[in-house]
């Protein structure tokens, strides 16, 4: 097999030969060209056909989501954006991911040697997911694709004929019907989905922010939570702080949702079909890195007639909310006083190579029996999340949802949950909210 054609865009040149050299290290994959910024990647694009592109964000006289916006709109191919630490790389980050980049990862530092190794093996891997995903996709299309039937001929009317002095005779009624069903003869619908024809991608948006700095994607020493005032939490989590409250008490049913590759435009379609009076807290885990997780509440709060932040230690849930679990912490669930329930945020170890883990969160709603519990697994790479989704709906979980293959942009974590037959709902992303609402309700 032919190895998997990369255009790499940045523009540092040492950049470039560092990134460059982590995908080669994989003989899967070949570095066709580079580019020094967006304009220039868009005319490789267009000149060179690549199978994947990796983009850096911040670059001079076009950037990375300016050119990832053309591309996208013109002649969609997977990218993965590589990000910097400062604030406004992270919101250009979630915004990326929003407009269709497949993912993102974190500059490495050219200083440290183990860094580069680390991040390299990440953005192989997603590479590898991105090729997969992209298979996937064209073998559902020719799967829809109906075989070709040779037209049928049909063979012109006999007419009988006319002897001298005889009347003339019509043909009979039935030579007639035949000849009728065998003109109407029914083609199959196409339903392959058609080539994009090989063409310029053109436009040009306006410029955006200054060039971002490098920032670190490994889950390790994130900006911990803020300490806030303390508030009565059960014996077997630790002292939580009180927080802003929204909504009322009284808490009956609760969502938890878990994703991952793909996880920010999915959750910003299934969150902005849920309504402000929506009767239980939803609970997110999306894998991403300390950080990088609190621009994308501040984004998805935009959109969502819910209130949208990302969760902090003991906070109480409340009605009309969305939590998401901060990256480089597990997020759990546990009872507090007058029936309440809160966040716990801790530390522990990594599980299914994810903190936060969908996982850790599903599990400690196994003991909260008396809410409804409601779960969902959308679209990422992985299995994350699938085997307590398994646990609950053995224990007389609510009710289980998962995003059907043809949306997701990685079928990886619905997949698993799906096989291990745990999922009673599986639908099209643009679904899932409106029969989750009416589950709930």
């Amino acid at each position: 097999m032919k190895p998997y054609r990369v255009l790499v865009v940045d523009d540092s040149a040492f950049m470039r030969k560092i990134i460059s050299d982590l995908i080669e290290n994989d003989a899967d994959f070949q570095v066709t060209a580079t580019a020094k910024n967006g304009r220039e990647a868009i005319e490789k694009i267009n000149e060179l056909r690549p199978d994947l592109v990796t983009m850096d964000v911040e670059m001079p006289e076009m950037n990375g989501l300016e050119a990832l916006k053309i591309i996208m709109a013109s002649d969609p191919l997977p990218v993965i954006m590589l990000s910097g630490i400062n604030e406004e790389g992270m919101k250009e980050t979630i915004l990326a991911l929003e407009w269709g980049a497949f993912d993102f990862i974190r500059k490495p530092s050219i200083t440290n040697s183990q860094d580069i190794m680390g991040v390299g093996e990440s953005l192989r891997e997603q590479m590898k997911e991105a090729m997969m995903a992209r298979e996937q996709r064209e073998a559902r299309a020719s799967a829809f694709k109906l075989p070709d039937i040779p037209p049928v001929e049909v063979a012109p009317p006999t007419v009988p004929r006319v002897m001298p002095g005889k009347p003339k005779v019509e043909p009979k009624a039935s030579l007639k019907n035949e000849v009728t069903k065998k003109t109407r003869v029914k083609q199959p619908l196409d339903h392959t989905v058609p080539k994009r024809a090989a063409k310029p991608l053109i436009s040009t948006p306006p410029p955006l922010s200054a060039k971002s700095n490098a920032r670190s994607r490994v889950e390790n020493n994130p900006t911990p939570p803020k300490p806030l005032p303390k508030v009565e939490v059960s014996s077997d989590a630790p002292a939580n702080p009180q927080v802003r409250k929204y909504g009322s008490n009284d808490l009956q049913k609760l969502v938890a949702v878990g994703c991952s590759t793909g996880g920010p435009r999915a959750l910003k379609v299934f969150l902005e079909k849920i309504p402000a009076d929506f009767p239980a807290p939803i609970v997110i885990v999306q894998h991403m890195p300390p950080n990088f997780t609190k621009s994308l509440a501040q984004r998805l709060n935009t959109f969502s007639p819910l209130e949208v932040l990302e969760a902090e230690q003991g906070m109480i849930l409340q009605k009309g909310a969305a939590y998401i679990a901060p990256g480089g912490y597990h997020l759990q669930v546990v009872p507090s006083s007058r029936g309440q329930y809160a966040v716990v945020l801790t530390k522990e170890e990594a599980r299914n190579g994810h903190r936060p883990s969908v996982d850790v969160l599903f599990e400690s709603l196994l003991p909260l029996t008396s809410l409804e519990r409601h779960l969902l697994l959308m679209t990422g790479m992985g299995s994350d999340g699938a085997r307590m989704m398994k646990s609950l709906y053995d224990s007389g979980v609510t009710s289980t949802f998962a995003e059907s293959e043809e949306t997701c942009v990685v079928y990886g974590m619905p997949r698993s949950a799906v096989e291990l037959q745990c999922v009673q709902h599986v639908l099209p992303l643009q679904e899932i909210a409106p029969r989750l609402v009416q589950a709930v309700k």
